[in-house]
């Protein structure tokens, strides 16, 4: 995965938005509706090209996931480039979904990589616990939760979470990928509507990680866990069966951060070292 475009391309970057109600995430599988699946299919319609140029995301979704600031890079022909760039945008919009968006299409800076120039993905989990439900309005973006929650005793035990740790206990494990990640942020908030939102941050996520680090968190925010219970799970660093990976309709992907152009270089490399704690061993680069 290059950090800059063969000689005779152009990368160009696309900001999206997506619901990711009806897609099976956001990988092309044969045969399954996925969102690189349409938005490949779509460049490859809208620019008459006889070939699929592959798409690079900052942050791979599970099926159901939905995204508000989803970030993507495509090397495209120099030459396609600057005869479709002023009018793709609207081609794009007139050939997607309605459940696909792309905001914004621009060429990338120098060293760009949507993947490893990512310097942190937030992501947000909504639930309620409300006693007469989720808000039919809403009902594809918020989790039910059919007990009162504390969300002062889920911040209590959020912050335990924070910092550089091995996640293995809230992470499926892929072969090869280490699953050290340092969680920057994770907190917790009771909106007017009585929506609790999860803001969660951090360099990177392994596979489920948000949604096993909210499950541990509303036990706690019910009462059936203390407050120190998820931070002595993520110790233990083993898988617990009284995780439980939360439904992914109430997960949206926020934001990605990058740094200043002329620090991407920097980035992409130390994105692709592997990650050891003291005294541990690394195991390889981690997905997104």
């Amino acid at each position: 995965m290059s950090d800059e475009a063969a000689p005779g391309f152009v990368r160009v970057r696309l900001d999206l938005s997506y619901d990711g109600k009806d897609f099976s995430g956001w990988a092309k599988q044969r045969e399954r509706r996925t969102v690189q699946g349409e938005l490949e299919s779509a460049l490859r319609t809208v620019t008459r090209s006889a070939e699929t140029f592959e798409l690079t995301v900052a942050g791979r979704t599970d099926a159901g996931v939905h995204a508000r600031g989803q970030v993507v890079h495509v090397d495209l022909p120099e030459a396609l480039w600057a005869e479709h760039r002023d009018r793709l945008l609207r081609r794009l919009a007139g050939r997607l979904p309605h459940d696909v968006r792309v905001w914004r299409v621009a060429e990338a800076p120098y060293g760009f990589n949507a993947r490893f120039s990512a310097i942190w993905r937030r992501y947000a989990y909504r639930v309620t616990d409300h006693p007469g439900g989720v808000d039919p309005l809403l009902r594809g973006h918020v989790l039910w939760h059919d007990w009162p929650l504390d969300v002062d005793a889920m911040n209590a035990a959020s912050t335990r979470l924070l910092g550089e740790h091995d996640f293995a206990a809230y992470c499926k494990k892929r072969d090869g990928a280490t699953t050290i990640r340092t969680l920057q942020r994770l907190d917790w908030l009771r909106g007017a509507d009585g929506v609790i939102t999860a803001t969660v941050r951090a360099d990177a996520f392994c596979h489920n990680m948000v949604r096993s680090l909210v499950g541990a968190l509303l036990f706690v925010g019910d009462g059936h866990r203390p407050p120190d219970w998820p931070a002595r799970v993520l110790s233990a660093g083993l898988r617990d069966s009284a995780v439980h990976v939360v439904r992914p309709h109430g997960l949206t992907l926020e934001e990605v951060g990058y740094p200043a152009d002329g620090q991407l270089a920097a980035r992409n490399r130390e994105s692709r070292n592997k990650r050891s704690l003291p005294g541990a061993t690394a195991i390889g680069s981690g997905c997104c």
